[in-house]
């Protein structure tokens, strides 16, 4: 612990006890590994003094206000899925864990909303609303993942061309300010004009400036047809020469993913399986709804036509349903692979769509500078492009010198081509090292002025997005 938080104390322990109640509340040391870190592929892991599994918002409130005015640190957690430390408690304190609120409280069919608790899992969700028509379109390769936590990085996913990202689907919050006050922003209307729009301002904050506690998100319906293209490439820039002109037709896809020959030998070899034109060096993945077989045939010819145009060898429609959960199912589990393969690190960066293959280039010029492969695949139709340095050939601990470099140089070409460090994991406190690559000290501080706005003792997540000390 820095000096400037407090270890809670016995009495203190009783007086949380007293708020959350025996049964959700632990201290004991055993208990502690399993909340100390995320799915960072290089855990540092940090552990809390406390964990609190509270069941209701006033019981949060009155947490937060006992935590601030004892300067005791705050930890929210949802599933822990994320990939950037967001939930780690650097400072121990309390770990709040949101995974018993986990219920779905309505699904409103008349006004197409769901209102939900923070630590509803993403594939609960996904179940009820279409067990009443409706359809919740954000998809990840984490799919127990949860709502709050989605929100607390601005998930995005695979649906993310034709649906947006998940603060493209929030209505409305309650949350809860560091001293334990309650808000709500927005509702169940889709405009408003109304002043600042703190519903956005929380969206992507990861648990820095409030505690989320509901949550009113926006359904829509489902089509009847979900069905994949394939393409081969015989290189990348060709594949995403194909991009634009894809998304220049009338109907908009649901996804368009790209990927190189690299992460296709990574996942046939370690997901045991094998993917067609695994031989060439790069490809799309186009994903589309509709509502007919000939919609999706008629729009996919289209898409053929554009991809032979660029280069394309192929374009190929699975003829089964096996099949096409085959190659779905691939690309939700490249991490997976990844990490089954070599140590490796993870880079979320985002660049305007046209610049992919050029920014790829550069990635990969810094490979070979670095002598550290880096594998790239990503979510061409919105630019988010993920690369992971992998340690093959190399002593650890020399590849671990690297990669401070490398990373630094990734950033600063990402930045460099009209790009952000991040486009859908967030900085938590693994990538905030890099935050200044991408914001002048300005925007920084504006940053820092709306933390210390929300939370003055700076209790609530310290040490993500910034370094505790640099708020003043």
């Amino acid at each position: 612990m820095t000096g400037k938080y407090r270890q809670a104390t016995r009495r203190d322990i009783a007086e949380l006890t007293a708020i959350v109640g025996k049964s959700n509340i632990l201290t004991e040391n055993d208990e502690m590994e399993g909340y100390s870190h995320d799915e960072m592929p290089l855990p540092k892991p940090h552990a809390p003094q406390i964990i609190v599994k509270p069941t209701g918002t006033d019981s949060i409130a009155r947490l937060l206000n006992f935590a601030n005015k004892r300067r005791i640190p705050v930890t929210p957690r949802g599933a822990g899925t994320g990939l950037s430390g967001g939930c780690i408690p650097l400072y121990g304190g309390i770990l709040l864990s949101l995974e018993r609120m986990n219920r779905i409280l309505e699904i409103d069919r008349g006004n197409f909303v769901a209102v939900v608790e923070p630590g509803t899992a993403l594939a609960d969700l996904h179940t009820e609303a279409e067990r009443h028509g409706l359809y919740y379109p954000i998809h990840l390769g984490e799919m127990s993942a949860t709502i709050g936590g989605n929100i607390a990085t601005n998930a995005g996913g695979t649906n993310a061309v034709k649906y947006g990202v998940t603060r493209h689907h929030v209505l409305g919050l309650e949350a809860i300010l560091p001293n334990g006050d309650i808000i709500n922003t927005g509702g169940k209307f889709v405009k408003c004009s109304t002043g600042y729009d703190l519903t956005q301002l929380l969206i992507g904050s990861e648990g820095t400036l409030a505690v989320i506690t509901k949550i009113i998100l926006r359904l829509t319906t489902k089509m009847a047809r979900r069905e994949v293209l394939f393409a081969p490439f015989p290189n990348l820039q060709n594949a995403i020469d194909a991009v634009p002109e894809i998304l220049r037709l009338k109907t908009p896809p649901t996804g368009i993913e790209f990927m190189e020959r690299g992460i296709i030998e990574i996942a046939e070899k370690h997901l045991a399986i094998e993917l067609p034109y695994h031989e060439h060096e790069a490809f799309l993945m186009i994903i589309m709804e509709g509502e007919t077989e000939d919609e999706i045939t008629d729009y996919f010819s289209r898409v053929e036509i554009i991809c032979k145009q660029q280069g394309a060898i192929e374009a190929m429609i699975p003829n089964s349903e096996r099949a096409k959960r085959k190659l779905l199912d691939a690309r939700e589990k490249f991490y997976l692979a990844l990490k089954k393969s070599a140590p490796m690190e993870i880079i979320d960066a985002v660049v305007p769509r046209s610049e992919i293959a050029r920014f790829v280039r550069k990635v990969k010029e810094i490979a070979q500078e670095y002598e550290v492969p880096i594998i790239a695949y990503g979510h061409a139709g919105d630019g988010n492009v993920h690369l992971h340095p992998i340690c093959v050939n190399m002593d650890i601990e020399e590849w671990r010198k690297r990669l401070p470099h490398i990373m630094s140089a990734v950033y600063a070409s990402c930045v460099s081509f009209g790009g952000a460090i991040s486009g859908e994991h967030g900085v938590g406190f693994d990538k905030k090292t890099y935050l200044k690559i991408e914001m002048n000290d300005e925007m920084l501080n504006i940053m820092k002025k709306i933390k210390k706005a929300f939370d003055p003792n700076n209790i609530l997540n310290p040490g993500k997005i910034f370094d505790t000390d640099s708020i003043e």
